[in-house]
């Protein structure tokens, strides 16, 4: 319920977690009466000033939420017919006497629409988006019921699938109450032929004629593919070219690749309309739905799609397979505190505990050392196993060890609500390790200027941050001089925790050019560990006695604290040749056209740096250097970690809806062991319509990135589609 401020603060925050933008709203009502409601943007340390007592909480939509949308059904007749109509969603919510009355998706784009009963004038249904709000669990409704929570992973839709899909929703919950009357359309006809009304069956069926074309592919044809598919709407249906260039922009061009401009479509739509066919004008349309069901695909196919597939087969980087095991030694301090991490583990995790003991001797050693090229300990590093895996004991080994050495001034805090705080808090303490979980989740939502301008400020402090560990670190200029923040050899690490889904979902290309994510450093373990009964134990003296060296360490005497002067390592002569094999891989590397490499690239002799500093002040703290084994071990870990983000960035990062459909099914198909059943994969993949499913299937196989086989069963050979 809501009547308790705790948990009313709580839902707050987890809303808030999950990317959602949330808002007061008064107990038992549904509209917020907040001035300026719409544009409020509460952050984590804001949440205790609006929910601190009876209230409800609404969830402002569209573009503050990162695109989550909400669609409302207002009446019985909705609800029971929106299984047919809407895309299946993994998050629905209502309240007792009305369940399953809101279907939450993500729909980048999308606006609000509303859809009424043309005789009574009250709502069937509502798209809601950016601009409009829905009250949420544990809040109460004005009859007095309590509405389900907002739980469960919205899908993700395109636009124009959703909106058709809402209004045939709103059409037929009309029909069944009013029967069918044709709405016409007020359209011109196509240029050159008789005026033409184009009824709503007319343009359902121009649309499901035009789903089933192939999608125009650069240097494939692409030309003629959407003239032909702009002379099926103009001619075929005889379509008015404006109702024309609209179902090719909303249903046909975002599946091409690359998509057209505007005046380009529209230029292929002109074109078409005005130039003579040999069929009669309108014989798709004349044909009746059957007929005009049944595309010739051999004339929208053209011959030169086997670029496609050599492309295909080129851009596919190999998976380095799992985390080598001689990569998860580190002599001295990261060893015995990943010792300490896997003896206190309820589910073991070593993988992470490296992660994690890697930043624990980051921050120990900040600002102290540094190596004859400048680079210092600052690390940002991802813990990413699955739900229920174990991932939070590595963070607190981290708490425990620096709590028990007294060094709990290094651990900064876990929500960073501001740029403004981030900076703040590393002007107070400038060796500082930011621990958050959640870290998918905070990618997503920092990520995207248009979600949270406040927090995408964040992600450009932490990268101005990673390269100011050698040199002075000035904030943002304000005419109020005592405002301007100046830090002076800040060493900030990162070590974030999350599930695989959240933080491979936050992937963008645009995340990977701009070059946060070839910043980070991220650690895979994909499998569960068995359970074991562990004991709490102490801090082992050893590990206390070690931090606490690390944190009496000041060099540049009196002065550590504002300007430090760390302790030059030395890299022998044997470990330079170990660096420079590595940068000939880079040079390599960089010379490939591919933009996604090159900025992952970019980062791994630097990070490789680094990381044998850090192996080289856990191996020997009071007498570090930069030997063979350290290089190696470095080298091999940046390259590994470089080679495996760019295969999750192949398999994840898709350029545009078609392409993201596509990669979910090869991930679908790869997880099912390389090989899947047709009737497997349909289970599987119940978030994609028929239509949208054999669109991609065809494509894959057309790319050569699956092929079908047939295997013999008991009654009939059986459709199985296979990883080429």
């Amino acid at each position: 319920m809501s009547d308790g401020p705790s948990i009313l603060l709580e839902s707050a925050r987890t809303y808030l977690a999950r990317g959602y933008a949330v808002i007061p709203v008064p107990a038992r009502k549904k509209i917020p009466v907040l001035k300026g409601w719409t544009d409020l943007r509460l952050s984590a340390s804001d949440l205790p000033t609006h929910f601190n007592g009876i209230g409800n909480i609404g969830v402002l939509l569209g573009e503050p939420s990162g695109w989550l949308v909400d669609v409302d059904l207002d009446c019985e007749e909705a609800v029971a017919l929106a299984p047919k109509f809407l895309p299946p969603t993994g998050a629905m919510s209502g309240r007792p006497g009305k369940p399953a009355s809101h279907w939450w998706y993500i729909c980048e784009g999308i606006k609000t629409r509303k859809h009424q009963d043309p005789v009574s004038k009250k709502m069937i249904v509502e798209l809601r988006s950016t601009g409009a709000q829905t009250v949420v669990g544990p809040s109460i409704h004005p009859s007095g019921e309590p509405y389900d929570p907002l739980d469960g992973e919205p899908a993700v839709v395109d636009a124009g699938e959703l909106a058709a899909a809402v209004a045939a929703l709103a059409e037929a919950v009309t029909e069944a109450r009013h029967g069918r009357k044709e709405r016409p359309h007020s359209q011109p006809g196509a240029l050159g032929a008789p005026p033409f009304q184009a009824s709503d069956a007319v343009l359902r069926r121009a649309a499901a004629y035009l789903d089933r074309i192939p999608p125009a592919i650069s240097g494939s044809g692409g030309h003629s593919q959407t003239y032909a598919a702009a002379t099926a709407m103009v001619h075929g249906f005889g379509l008015d070219p404006e109702a024309a260039f609209s179902l090719l922009w909303d249903r046909y061009n975002p599946r091409c690749e690359p998509p057209w401009s505007e005046k380009e479509l529209r230029h292929k739509v002109t074109d078409a309309a005005s130039k003579p066919h040999d069929r009669p004008h309108g014989w798709l349309r004349d044909a009746g739905p059957a007929e005009s069901s049944d595309v010739d695909l051999s004339e929208f196919n053209p011959e030169p799609r086997r670029g496609v597939v050599e492309r295909a087969r080129s851009e596919r980087p190999p998976d380095p397979g799992p985390f080598p095991a001689h990569l998860l030694r580190v002599p001295g301090f990261i060893e015995q505190v990943m010792a300490y991490n896997l003896a206190t583990a309820t589910r073991p995790q070593p993988v992470l505990a490296l992660a994690a003991a890697i930043c624990l001797q980051a921050v120990l050693a900040a600002r102290k050392v540094r190596d004859e090229r400048g680079n210092r300990t600052n690390v940002y590093c991802v813990g990413v196993a699955p739900s229920g895996a174990g991932k939070d004991n590595a963070r607190k080994v981290n708490k425990n060890i620096l709590f028990a050495a007294d060094l709990v001034e290094h651990e900064g805090n876990e929500d960073l609500a501001s740029d403004a705080g981030l900076v703040t808090a590393v002007e107070a303490e400038p060796a500082v390790l930011f621990q958050i979980d959640e870290f998918g989740r905070f990618l997503r939502t920092i990520g995207d200027p248009k979600k949270a301008p406040h927090l995408f400020n964040v992600l450009t402090a932490l990268m101005k941050l990673y390269s100011s560990a050698d040199t002075v670190f000035r904030g943002k200029a304000y005419a109020d001089k005592k405002r301007n923040k100046v830090v002076d050899q800040p060493c900030v690490s990162v070590y974030g925790t999350t599930v695989p889904e959240h933080f491979f979902e936050s992937l963008t290309a645009d995340s990977l050019s701009d070059g946060f994510i070839a910043r980070l450093l991220v650690f895979e373990s994909a499998e569960t560990p068995a359970r074991q009964r562990a004991k709490a134990l102490s801090v082992p003296e050893p590990l206390k006695q070690a931090a606490e060296w690390w944190g009496a360490q000041q060099p540049g005497g009196n002065l550590f604290k504002e300007h430090p002067k760390p302790i030059v390592v030395e890299t022998t002569p044997q470990a330079g040749e170990v660096f420079d094999a590595l940068a000939s891989t880079v040079d390599a590397e960089l010379a490939k056209p591919d933009e996604t490499g090159r900025s992952l690239w970019a980062r791994a002799e630097e990070k490789a740096c680094r990381l044998a500093l850090i192996y080289a002040c856990s191996a020997n703290a009071e007498k570090p250097v930069i030997d063979a084994d350290a290089a190696r071990w470095a080298c091999d870990l940046s390259s590994y970690l470089t080679r495996r983000m760019l295969y999750i960035a192949h398999e994840w990062v898709a350029d545009g809806v078609f392409d993201a459909r596509q990669k979910r099914v090869v991930r679908v198909v790869r997880k099912a062991g390389g090989k899947i059943s047709r009737s497997e994969l349909c289970r599987k993949t119940q978030w994609l319509t028929q239509r949208e499913r054999q669109e991609v299937i065809d494509n894959l196989l057309e790319t050569q990135q699956l092929r079908q086989e047939e295997e013999s069963s008991s009654t009939r050979p059986k459709v199985v589609y296979a990883l080429a």
